[in-house]
C-alpha cells in the first residue's frame, strides 16, 4: 500500500427537500384544505475516524464526496424522507484542515471518533405548515435550503509513542528494523527513507510505537532535501531518539543542524524530551569512538547513549531509556488530567 498523508477533497452537504403545495380534494368528504408535506433535510458529511487505516491513499483517487438530498414533500401529509449521511473514512491521527491549510477543524485521534464537517440543509415547509384562521388555502411552500459546500485538507500525523530523527544515513532505519518487525527500506545512499514507517518494540514487559521519518539535512525548513513535510509525524510523540552517524567527522555539527531544523519547524518539537546516541558504532575504532562521544556531549550537553543497529550494541538500553521517558510523558499526562477542573453541572 502506498503512503499518503495530505489529501484535498470537495464535499458537499445534501440540499433539503421542497415543501409542496397540495389541497385535499376527494369525493364524498366536506372538507377540504391544504394538505402539502414539507421536505426532507439534506444529508450530511461526516469525518469517521476508523481502525486498519494508515494513509489517505483512498482520496488520491476519490476526491469528491456528496451527501444525499432530502426528498421533496407530497400532498397528503407526507413528508418526504431525509437524504443521507456520506461517511468519510480515516485513520487516527488525521487532522482536518480548512481550505487555507492553516484552520485546523477537526483532529481525529480514537477510533470511532466521527465530527460533522458539512451539514445539510433543512427541508422546506408545505402548504398545510402556513394554514390557519385566516389564511386556509396557503398557496406557497418553502424550497429547501442548501447544503453546505467546502473544500478541505485532510493531513495524517501518524500517532506514535517515539519517533527517530537525524541527518540522512544516520541509521534510523537499520534501528527500527532491529528493534521491531518492521522491514523498512535500507541502502548506503542518502534518502533511503521517502516515506515515514512505524515499528512496534517491545522491551520488557511494555510496548511501544516508534516512528521512523526520512532524514533532515541543512535548510530542511526552507525546503531542502524531503523538507520538513514529514515532520509532523513526531509532532505527537512523547520523545525523540536522535541519531547521530558516528563516521562523520562533525558529529557535533551533525547534531545542531537537526536541532535548527525541529526549532525552526516549530510545534514545540525542539521542546520534547529527547535522548541522544551514537549509531554505527561498530564501523569505528575505539578511540575514534571516545572522541566522537565526547564531541557529541559537548554539543548535545547531555551524555549521549552508543548504539548499533547491525551488531545490536547498546540498542537494548536504548529501548529502555526510551519507555522510560514514555512511561514518566504519560504519568505527567494523567496527572495533569486529574488535576483539571471538571465542569460544573447543574
Amino acid at each position: 500500500m502506498k503512503f499518503l498523508d495530505l489529501a484535498k477533497i470537495y464535499i458537499k452537504a445534501g440540499d433539503g427537500g421542497d415543501g409542496c403545495v397540495g389541497f385535499r380534494r376527494e369525493k364524498f368528504i366536506e372538507f377540504g384544505g391544504p394538505d402539502g408535506g414539507d421536505g426532507g433535510n439534506g444529508g450530511d458529511v461526516v469525518i469517521q475516524c476508523v481502525d486498519n487505516l494508515n494513509t489517505l491513499i483512498d482520496y488520491r483517487y476519490q476526491q469528491h464526496f456528496k451527501a444525499e438530498r432530502g426528498i421533496n414533500g407530497m400532498g397528503k401529509n407526507r413528508a418526504g424522507a431525509n437524504g443521507s449521511d456520506c461517511i468519510v473514512k480515516v485513520p487516527p491521527g488525521t487532522v482536518v484542515l480548512a481550505e487555507d491549510q492553516e484552520t485546523v477543524l477537526a483532529e481525529m485521534t480514537e477510533v470511532g471518533q466521527r465530527f460533522v464537517v458539512a451539514h445539510g440543509g433543512n427541508g422546506g415547509f408545505g402548504n398545510a405548515h402556513f394554514k390557519s384562521a385566516t389564511n386556509q388555502a396557503p398557496r406557497h411552500a418553502n424550497p429547501g435550503l442548501k447544503g453546505d459546500e467546502m473544500t478541505i485538507w485532510l493531513r495524517l500525523k501518524l500517532i506514535a509513542d517515539a519517533g527517530l530523527v537525524g541527518l540522512p544515513n544516520a541509521g534510523k532505519s537499520t534501528f527500527l528494523a532491529a528493534v521491531s518487525a518492521a522491514k523498512p527500506k535500507i541502502a548506503d545512499y542518502p534518502f533511503t527513507t521517502l516515506h515515514p514507517n512505524l515499528g512496534v518494540v517491545r522491551a520488557g514487559d511494555r510496548d511501544f510505537v516508534l516512528a521512523d521519518i526520512p532524514g533532515l539535512i541543512e535548510g530542511a525548513h526552507e525546503g531542502a532535501g524531503l523538507g520538513t513535510r514529514f515532520l509532523g509525524h513526531v509532532e505527537r510523540t512523547q520523545v525523540l531518539l536522535h541519531l547521530v552517524d558516528a563516521t562523520q567527522e562533525d558529529v557535533g555539527g551533525a547534531y545542531r543542524t537537526v536541532r535548527r531544523e525541529l526549532k525552526a519547524y516549530g510545534g514545540e518539537l525542539a521542546k520534547k524530551k529527547e535522548i541522544v546516541a551514537l549509531s554505527k558504532i561498530d564501523a569505528v575504532d575505539a578511540e575514534t569512538l571516545t572522541t566522537r562521544l565526547a564531541e557529541l556531549q559537548k554539543a548535545a550537553r547531555k551524555k549521549p547513549l552508543a548504539l548499533s543497529g547491525v551488531s545490536g550494541a547498546g540498542v537494548k538500553e536504548a529501548l529502555f531509556a526510551l519507555t522510560r521517558e514514555i512511561g514518566r510523558a504519560k504519568a505527567d499526562e494523567a496527572e495533569t488530567l486529574e488535576g483539571t477542573p471538571k465542569p460544573w453541572r447543574p
